[in-house]
């Protein structure tokens, strides 16, 4: 028995064919770290997607309510005493600017609270930007909150249209779409 075999014309195949004989030949080295790329990168992208998402969502709909926590700003002695600060900055007189809008949220248990709010600050001239419910239901003062001291004015204007309101100038609202922000609390006594 011959063990060489005659050649013939598939013995000489030209080198660009990436074929030997009936088989392909090995692929081509690093093409499998393509494919780890493009899904790491995709895995990457979601992830980022859905965190800023989330970070959107969560600052839109938490109205965190100054007070309901104990901070070390609020437990820290004043420098300046109460009648010290009031004889050096006068008081803005209370003023109503209709285009200064106001969001009414309910810090108590009861229910419609915040739309009678709004219908008597309504009534008194007002702009309502938003009716809802607070983060908490155990808010004890009625407080008008407003971010800027330019609008200390109106948030006196809005408390006076509130009996027992306090006025507070703080940042916690600032990021609300409206001007004043007024929380209700068990204090509110609606008129009957």
């Amino acid at each position: 028995m011959p063990n060489s075999y005659a050649k013939d014309r598939f013995d000489h195949l030209p080198h660009s064919l990436e074929r030997v004989g009936a088989h392909r030949a090995p692929g081509k080295k690093g093409r499998g770290w393509v494919a780890l790329w493009w899904a790491l990168g995709a895995t990457v992208v979601l992830v980022g997607t859905g965190v800023v998402g989330l970070a959107v969502l969560n600052n839109n709909l938490s109205f965190e309510l100054p007070g309901t926590t104990p901070t070390a700003e609020s437990t820290a002695e004043p420098s300046v005493t109460p009648s010290d600060a009031a004889a050096a900055t006068p008081t803005p007189a209370a003023t109503v600017d209709p285009d200064v809008t106001v969001t009414v949220l309910n810090g108590t248990a009861g229910e419609g609270i915040a739309r009678s709010v709004g219908e008597i600050l309504e009534a008194e001239g007002w702009t309502i930007e938003a009716l809802d419910n607070a983060s908490t239901e155990d808010v004890e003062t009625t407080t008008v909150y407003y971010a800027e001291a330019a609008l200390e004015g109106a948030a006196r204007g809005v408390s006076e249209s509130l009996p027992g309101a306090e006025v507070l100038l703080s940042s916690d609202f600032a990021d609300s779409a409206a001007d004043l922000t007024v929380v209700v609390g068990t204090d509110y006594e609606p008129a009957e």
